[in-house]
């Protein structure tokens, strides 16, 4: 009776209750163990939704797996609003800085395209952009030309890559 259960949970907060609990009830599982695995491994998405697949076997065995969540969650959590503006260009709904423009793009590189944080930021500051959020004040588009001119190379640089 292996399986597989996908769900999403606020990161460090899951408990046996739903979304877990009735979906978790029915296997061989330890439930208390697998909502402290699933803790343990979305900590740093501190109450931001996170996907988590757990595949199971029949012996109660288990793996869990943490996805990352949209990029746009991330921002949100970051800069601390609800909804992303209606008017991306014209009405801004927050700001970042660049280390915590550096930050998204750590914790979604695994997901995303780019080879190194400087292109991770990149594609962050896209989805500032859409959202209506500046960047050290700069529209978003004005912030990648900076990124692209090698402005914040020094900042968005991995630390191996900066002393190399």
């Amino acid at each position: 009776m292996a399986g597989t259960i996908e769900v999403l949970v606020p990161g460090g907060q899951a408990n046996p209750g739903p979304p877990l609990g009735p979906e978790l009830g029915p296997t061989p599982v330890d439930v208390q163990a697998v909502v402290q695995e699933i803790n343990d491994q979305t900590a740093a998405f501190d109450g931001t939704e996170v996907p988590v697949t757990v595949d199971y076997d029949d012996d109660g065995s288990f793996e869990i797996d943490v996805g990352v969540p949209p990029t746009a969650a991330l921002i949100k959590d970051e800069a601390g609003f609800e909804t992303g503006s209606g008017e991306p260009q014209e009405d801004f709904v927050a700001d970042l800085s660049v280390d915590q423009v550096k930050k998204i793009a750590e914790q979604k590189h695994p997901d995303l395209l780019a080879y190194d944080t400087i292109n991770a930021a990149k594609e962050v500051v896209g989805t500032c952009a859409s959202m209506g959020v500046t960047i050290e004040g700069d529209d978003a588009r004005e912030f990648k030309q900076k990124v692209d001119s090698g402005e914040y190379d020094d900042v968005l640089a991995e630390q191996g890559e900066a002393s190399a």
